[in-house]
């Protein structure tokens, strides 16, 4: 297993190359490569780069340390993975040195590279994702040279039950309700509730100036949107299926208010004709759904108000359970990652040195282990990505249920509210 850490050069970049290259460290400089530069004169090429450029920032380079448990690796294989880590995140496009370390114990890499891309002029960027790449790469290569066994199951964890980050510009967008996928779900929305069948909807999405793809999910670009969004990732009433389902059972129309007509006579015939239709659309609904009183339909939307506020609930304990699944999988995984540095500090309490390298892994370890209650002691990641699953499931089919019922009772609730105003309003007039 290998620590990965990162920090910026912002001054004495000659210094910091110096300190990395130093004879006893380095095996007597038998372990030390490079990329686009020379060791003596690399600091020296970084600026040059820099000028060229006329990149004006005040971090001159970057520098990536990577440390390996004691024992672990020997020096030629240490080297050897450092080099690869450089290949994958640098791609070639940035001088770098890579030296490799082994006079404190434990191996490890150093590697200095130069914040500007001499492919593109532009400044690396080292922010959490780019954090997160190196980690993983560095990770992924200890498996390939049996170092360590990355936790398979913590990655299924992350991939399907860990929230999906988004870019700083959609972020910022949805806190103003203007995010692609939230300005897709309000077009998807509207347009539903516009169109009498799926043809009618694809033609008034396309008149939204929203393309469309097909394929094995729909996939949809809004205007000025980089790339298309399948319809699926804003949630399950997006998928194609439900979509059209939508469409087939859309609320009946509302009826139009006629004492807002005035003294037009030719609208009022149309509009009382239009409610007069609606009404007995509204009838024949309801016949079919063995409704046939006002009291019935009071019943109906009661008795799916209470199935709404029941699944609600019962989603809600499933959420909270998850929330507690997934604190418990991120303490396991703290502490198999580091659980090796933790015994190696156990062994050597008195090794100031490897306390002041691991510092960080050794707080976190003992941090994990208190966050386990003792009904967790023992568990595994296998069984709680089990449990997981088998929760995620769960509530997947009672928000399937759940938006079918919401829709039922949207449709309910418009003929309540259509036959309403018909008694109220209508039955005054000259009938």
């Amino acid at each position: 297993m290998a620590v990965t850490k990162i920090h910026p050069i912002k001054s004495t970049l000659h210094f910091a190359i110096d300190y990395i290259l130093e004879k006893k460290k380095t095996d007597d400089q038998t372990l030390i490569s490079t990329h686009m530069c020379f060791p003596t004169t690399a600091h020296l090429q970084f600026l040059q780069t820099r000028k060229e450029n006329k990149v004006n920032g005040t971090v001159l380079a970057r520098h990536l340390i990577q440390s390996f448990l004691p024992g672990e690796v020997d020096q030629e294989t240490a080297h050897k993975i450092g080099l690869e880590l450089c290949k994958n995140i640098l791609k070639d496009e940035y001088e770098f040195v890579l030296t490799t370390h082994i006079d404190k114990g434990h191996i490890h890499n150093h590697i200095i590279f130069n914040n500007v891309n001499f492919e593109t002029g532009k400044c690396y960027q080292s922010n959490k994702r780019t954090y997160h790449q190196i980690r993983y790469t560095s990770d992924r290569l200890c498996k390939k040279y049996k170092l360590s066994i990355i936790d398979e199951h913590y990655q299924t964890y992350l991939k399907k039950h860990k929230t999906r980050g988004k870019s700083h510009y959609e972020w910022e967008q949805s806190q103003n309700g203007k995010g692609w996928k939230s300005y897709l779900q309000f077009l998807i929305d509207l347009n539903i509730s516009r169109s009498n069948s799926w043809d009618d909807f694809l033609d008034r999405m396309k008149k939204s100036k929203c393309e469309i793809k097909f394929g094995k999910h729909i996939a949809f670009k809004c205007k000025n949107a980089s790339r298309f969004t399948r319809s699926k990732t804003i949630g399950s009433d997006y998928i194609e299926e439900r979509l059209k389902e939508r469409i087939e059972n859309n609320p009946p129309q509302q009826l139009i208010d006629t004492t807002k007509i005035n003294d037009k006579k030719g609208l009022e015939f149309w509009v009382r004709k239009h409610n007069l239709k609606s009404m007995a659309q509204g009838l024949v609904e309801l016949r079919n759904l063995g409704i046939q009183t006002k009291n019935d339909l009071e019943l109906a939307i009661e008795s799916i108000a209470d199935k709404q506020i029941l699944i609600q609930d019962e989603v809600k304990q499933i959420d909270k359970e998850m929330t507690e699944l997934g604190k418990i999988m991120e303490n396991l995984h703290v502490i198999q990652k580091n659980r090796l540095i933790y015994h190696h500090y156990q062994k050597q309490p008195n090794n100031r040195q490897f306390l002041k390298e691991y510092q960080k892994e050794i707080t976190a370890y003992k941090k994990a282990k208190q966050g386990l209650s003792q009904n967790h002691k023992s568990a595994n990641p296998k069984d709680i990505l089990s449990q997981l699953e088998q929760l995620q499931e769960k509530k997947n089919t009672l928000m399937t249920e759940y938006s079918q019922i919401k829709f039922q009772f949207n449709k309910l609730y418009q003929h309540k509210k259509n036959f309403d105003y018909y008694f109220e309003t209508e039955q005054d007039r000259n009938i």
